[in-house]
């Protein structure tokens, strides 16, 4: 990566709009692949088709961003790229580093959208957002933008009933157990808090899982995560209890709105901010979208512009039906669908395949439950990509037709 130079306001808020938008790669959406799960949705003309015309809207919008900020006067820019977020009227900037913090290690499923402004609180830029409180640490210049305590402070300002926090002796029969806290941590919030940063994101346990409001709820130093088991289909339910392993979707277990609650308690001002001459509303496409997949590796990585925003690990093409290498594009996309093919004397059905955005030919990334050998080093499908399902249903929420793809060894 070419070292960083400094810019004007204006042309580095353009170059995180529009990077890229001149020099679109122009590749075939669809490549001879005979070898996949699924049956091509269409032919490669119109494959191609597709891919040009979204891509050529991406480009469009781009390029309108870029023509409304020549239309300002520079010194009412931004100094840093910044984004507006219309749900809450708020910005995110990289001012203090939190755009690009909250843009790699979760956005909007982890932190929620910001609800004020960069305030100073206790002597220390802050923003607050539903789920977090971003801080910035100019003395640690290693880590500079760190998480605040809001799950513990909002159990202190509550006072939540001191037994249901009490340190317990004896872990739960399977569960991880922090003697700094005296709290476990298992089941399916405890692979939540593995799988989105553990410590660093949402802190220790402070409590054990405790029902509220009808509802298992485990309180962290910076987060209370709560179990939607209801958000999982009965289908994918039977898949896990007869394959023997845990399955999960994206919205199984979520991080409640503990930074709302501590803003309200302490009196913050949540009401929305005029937008900044020279901000875009926030979205995905506003970067470059762009997938990884290291075959060697077996890991999916996504990004936005040069930033990596997602990791997952995946399970490809096994020997004779190798997943196909080069550069392609989401050219089609259903978020359900059953898969069928018959190849060299092996057929196959297998129904209700999640979250399912073809990239070349039959070739297709999609969520699995039949198997949990992602990121292992075994090889499953007849071409696709494998992914986990809630892996698959991230990749299909945040990408879109046009998204372009490198498959490499």
């Amino acid at each position: 990566m070419p070292p960083r130079r400094l810019i004007t306001a204006a042309a580095l808020l353009l170059l995180a709009l529009i990077a890229g938008a001149a020099t679109l790669w122009q590749r075939p959406a669809q490549a001879r692949v005979t070898d996949a799960d699924f049956a091509a949705p269409m032919s490669a003309r119109d494959a191609q088709a597709a891919v040009d015309a979204a891509q050529a809207l991406q480009q469009a919008q781009r390029q309108e961003i870029g023509r409304q900020l020549g239309t300002i006067n520079p010194a009412r820019l931004p100094l840093t790229p910044t984004v507006y977020f219309t749900e809450t009227g708020h910005h995110l900037s990289n001012r203090s580093g939190f755009l690009n913090f909250w843009r790699a290690n979760g956005q909007k499923l982890i932190f929620g959208y910001p609800i004020t402004e960069e305030i100073v609180e206790g002597g220390r830029i802050v923003q607050y957002f539903e789920r977090a409180r971003f801080e910035l640490h100019p003395e640690t210049p290693a880590n500079p933008v760190q998480l605040g305590l809001v799950g513990s402070e909002l159990v202190a300002a509550t006072g939540l009933a001191p037994e249901l926090l009490a340190g317990v002796d004896d872990p739960q029969s399977g569960a991880s157990y922090f003697p700094e806290t005296r709290h476990s941590l298992g089941g399916e919030i405890g692979w939540y808090w593995g799988r989105h940063g553990g410590i660093g994101i949402f802190g220790l346990p402070i409590s054990e899982p405790l029902l509220e409001d009808g509802r298992s709820v485990q309180y962290f130093e910076r987060a209370r995560l709560e179990w939607w088991p209801e958000d999982m289909d009965s289908f994918f339910r039977s898949a896990e209890q007869s394959n023997g392993f845990n399955l999960n979707t994206l919205f199984e277990v979520r991080a409640s709105d503990v930074g709302r609650r501590l803003a309200a308690v302490r009196g913050i001002d949540v009401a929305a901010a005029e937008q900044l001459p020279g901000t875009a509303a926030w979205s995905p496409a506003i970067w470059q979208r762009h997938i990884d997949v290291d075959l060697s590796a077996q890991q999916l990585v996504a990004y936005e512009g040069d930033l990596a925003v997602w990791h997952a690990p995946v399970a490809t093409g096994r020997d004779g039906f190798n997943t196909p290498t080069g550069e392609f594009a989401i050219y089609y996309r259903l978020p359900m669908q059953d898969m069928t093919g018959s190849i060299g004397g092996e057929s196959w059905y297998v129904p209700h395949i999640p979250w399912v955005q073809y990239i070349v030919g039959g070739v297709a990334f999609h969520g699995t439950y039949w198997h949990n050998a992602h990121g292992t080093g075994v090889r499953m499908s007849h071409g696709c990509v494998n992914l986990r399902i809630d892996d698959a249903q991230w990749l299909y929420e945040w990408a879109d037709i046009g998204t372009t793809v490198t498959i490499h060894y």
